[in-house]
């Protein structure tokens, strides 16, 4: 019960981390898992399952304060769907001991990335030139889906992060499309694992923990799209992500307890100064823009 309650937390932070940023719910929550001795195939079969309940609130939500475009997540939701089903159907055949490190890899990966996009690129907004062609969306919801059912999230790191990068779609519209969409990806996703696992392979309760966590933080979290510090609470979930996976990987491939403490220790630090960095950044730029105003001529 205890580690149910536990559970029903991490997936309240973890999608109110998404539903702000568009990303991290199912990388957040795979990690943990993992950490929690969790078979790699079992943690995203549970997340992605949690995701069906989480993702359709969170939609909903995003949708009543006008932050989807409609037309994106249409174009992204088949290939994303295809994605997920194959990535989830090559996770379930892989023996759990060599899938370990493979998505600790992959999660670790997303972890810097995450990192990258919010201190690196300090949350900088683009100019908009248009929307988002099919040529674009497809292939992107094609490896984002795969990427996310194989190392139990990707989808917004990767969907995120790319329709951002590419000036098209104004943030809050890119961070409600790609939440809106990942309920398609999740239903892709767990028909694979149903698929490759079986009914028994799958723990319903930690799917149910993560689920109830989520549906509550899903509505503040579209509410509060608008108002986060996303440079910030980015680093934070980045950091937690490379923190958790780097310790997973390090124990997979045999180090030592002291070389795996030794190196937790450094990244922890690195990642405490890389957020007193980013919120020192983040009040520069108010105050930035504060001045800016002042300047205005009435």
């Amino acid at each position: 019960m205890r580690k149910l309650i536990v559970l029903g937390f991490v997936g309240l932070l973890a999608q109110l981390i998404d539903g702000s940023l568009g990303m991290a719910y199912g990388v957040t929550s795979s990690t943990l898992l993992l950490a929690a001795g969790v078979a790699p195939a079992a943690a995203s079969a549970a997340v992605h399952f949690s995701e069906l309940g989480t993702s359709l609130v969170s939609g909903a939500s995003h949708h009543k304060f006008g932050n989807v475009d409609w037309r994106t997540v249409s174009i992204l939701a088949v290939p994303g769907f295809v994605g997920a089903f194959l990535g989830a159907t090559l996770l379930s055949s892989m023996d759990a001991a060599v899938a370990k490190p493979v998505v600790a890899v992959i999660l670790l990966s997303l972890g810097f990335y995450v990192v990258y996009r919010f201190l690196r690129l300090g949350g900088a907004r683009p100019t908009f030139k248009g929307r988002p062609s099919v040529a674009f969306l497809a292939p992107m919801g094609l490896v984002a889906g795969t990427l996310d059912a194989v190392g139990g999230g990707g989808w917004g790191p990767v969907g995120t992060t790319s329709l951002l990068s590419s000036g098209r779609l104004e943030p809050r519209k890119v961070v409600g499309s790609i939440d809106t969409s990942e309920f398609v990806v999740a239903v892709g996703a767990s028909l694979g694992f149903l698929f490759g696992l079986g009914s028994a392979g799958i723990n319903w309760g930690y799917a149910g923990a993560l689920l109830v966590g989520g549906v509550i933080a899903a509505p503040i979290a579209a509410w509060l799209v608008r108002h986060l510090a996303a440079r910030v609470l980015g680093t934070a979930a980045g950091g937690l992500i490379i923190l958790t996976n780097s310790k997973t990987l390090l124990e997979a491939v045999g180090v030592p307890g002291v070389g795996v403490a030794a190196t937790a220790a450094t990244v922890f630090v690195l990642w405490i100064s890389a957020i007193v960095w980013a919120v020192k950044q983040e009040r520069l730029s108010r105050v930035a823009a504060h001045d800016e105003a002042e300047l205005q001529p009435v």
